[in-house]
């Protein structure tokens, strides 16, 4: 049986001993009812895992000390997705929570010309991608980024990795499918995908005059969440 699992950012490769922080302890003790000598694992995030035996089942400041350090070599493909928020909270969460399972390296919200809604609860979405990441038994945290505009990340494009894509619906224009266009797996890959109105055709040209390759996710018109996995599954599996 897996052991429980739980993300703790301060910790560190030099750690011995540990306090586990409230929110922690309290689902250590008085959910699980763990005992003093039980192990368990945790995770900073960063590709650290450590085993853990609990020392001092408190509820408020569970202690444990570290017994063994094990360091999770990342997935050598490093798979980022800007995608335009979208109205739908629910709907955006659910693609950060996928996409963390999947084990997309970074997550960069756009807001885009069709951009309908900007509000963004950074520490409320960094949560879900914890969970996510825990359930999914991982140790590589996604890197999350504030919501940043199209035009700023067009500006920073020769910090972004080499193979860039942008995917949209623009029928005018004939463009390869994404796994056509892919031109090894060993090297760092971004994709922009459009809020739920597409990209305007401005931003297309834009991307297109930065050395973005349009691409397209196949024969039907994807809710932006979707369009964000297919992305991602076909960038880590091509």
């Amino acid at each position: 049986m897996a052991l429980a699992f739980f993300y703790n950012e301060e910790i560190n490769k030099d750690s011995s001993q540990l306090v586990l922080n409230e929110e922690t302890s309290k689902h250590v003790v008085q959910v699980l009812r763990m005992q003093n000598g039980a192990a368990l694992n945790l995770t900073d995030g960063k590709g650290n895992l450590f085993t853990a035996e609990i020392t001092d089942n408190h509820r408020k400041k569970c202690a444990v000390k570290i017994v063994k350090h094990s360091t999770i070599q990342q997935s050598v493909s490093k798979v980022s997705i800007a995608i335009s928020l979208i109205k739908n909270n629910n709907r955006f969460e659910w693609f950060l929570e996928k996409a963390t399972e999947i084990g997309v390296h970074e997550i960069i919200p756009l807001i885009c010309d069709r951009t309908e809604k900007q509000h963004f609860r950074f520490e409320r979405m960094k949560g879900i991608l914890i969970s996510a990441m825990l359930q999914s038994q991982q140790c590589w945290l996604p890197v999350l980024h504030e919501p940043v505009s199209f035009n700023k990340l067009l500006q920073s494009a020769e910090t972004l990795p080499k193979q860039k894509f942008i995917a949209y619906c623009e029928e005018e224009n004939t463009r390869e499918t994404l796994t056509h266009q892919i031109k090894n797996n060993d090297t760092g890959k971004l994709i922009l995908i459009g809020p739920e109105g597409d990209f305007t055709k401005r931003e297309i040209a834009e991307a297109l005059q930065n050395h973005f390759i349009p691409v397209s996710l196949g024969e039907t018109r994807l809710r932006t969440e979707t369009a964000g996995i297919v992305a991602a599954v076909l960038l880590f599996n091509t």
